[in-house]
């Protein structure tokens, strides 16, 4: 599907994870996020969660959230200083925030790529690499990534995206305790491969495309060279290799350095 979608002959597959206090949506070293009643129907006493009516006969929540919440976009600005400031890496891509990402950079013809086994075993505390071998070697199976396909590394590690004590897996264990090993992600020298090969939009489902002991050097790699990134997706595994149609729409947040969002693909239904 190297066009946009037919959408009579397509299925739509949900890529997004839920977002909810009680799942491991934030990242473990920020605020939690927060989804609290403002106004409901009618007041109701209740000693540990007393609800309002402040404004009328209708039911409202607020939100506190990082920007990095759930599945969300990464743009270039949040880890790229901006000109002038003379701090390391600063570059006019620092300039880029999550409002000025086109629409266009962020959907298109997906490539995925199963990186979900066959890596080095990692301590506690770091992931494995997806390094460059790994990516030319699906290259050498299913052909070489073009300019404009969205590669999507499919590491299965949703699979620990779970409520209460049993979601630690997902970012805690490996990035503040360090006493289990994080989620593949790729390496700076993976990262260059796929922006000499023109694209510009790398999605992944692990909390983040940076690894757990060492983040930062792919992000500023991949930010630097115009890709950005889009972290904490699921249910890869409903993908073909190739052929699906991806899409990504994240909230136009001014200055934002991301912003959560909803990602989702279209599948051929004769596929």
């Amino acid at each position: 599907m190297s066009q946009p979608p037919d959408l009579g002959r397509s299925r739509i597959v949900d890529l997004t994870l839920l977002v909810a206090e009680e799942l491991p949506c934030w990242w473990s070293t920020h605020m939690p996020y927060q989804h609290k009643t403002f106004n409901y129907f009618a007041d109701i006493e209740d000693q540990a969660r007393p609800l309002l009516n402040r404004t009328g006969p209708y039911q409202t929540r607020w939100m506190l959230m990082d920007e990095h919440t759930g599945t969300h976009l990464d743009a270039p600005a949040h880890f790229l200083p901006g000109p002038g400031t003379g701090l390391p890496h600063a570059s006019a891509m620092g300039e880029v925030t999550v409002d000025q990402v086109p629409l266009a950079q962020i959907a298109g013809p997906a490539v995925l790529v199963d990186a979900s086994s066959g890596l080095p075993d990692a301590a506690p505390g770091e992931s494995p690499a997806i390094t460059a071998d790994r990516l030319i070697a699906h290259e050498r199976a299913h052909g070489q990534f073009q300019a404009g396909e969205i590669v999507l590394l499919q590491t299965q590690w949703d699979q620990y995206y779970a409520p209460g004590p049993a979601g630690s897996r997902y970012v805690h264990d490996a990035l503040v305790t360090r006493t289990g090993p994080g989620w593949p992600a790729p390496d700076a020298t993976a990262m260059e491969v796929l922006l000499e090969r023109g694209v510009r939009c790398v999605g992944t489902d692990g909390p983040s495309m940076g690894s757990s002991h060492d983040g930062a050097p792919v992000h500023q790699v991949g930010l630097a060279g115009g890709a950005v990134f889009v972290e904490a997706l699921c249910n890869l595994g409903e993908l073909p290799r190739t052929g699906a149609w991806f899409c990504f729409a994240p909230l136009k947040v001014a200055r934002g350095t991301g912003a959560p969002g909803r990602a989702f693909a279209f599948v051929d239904g004769a596929s």
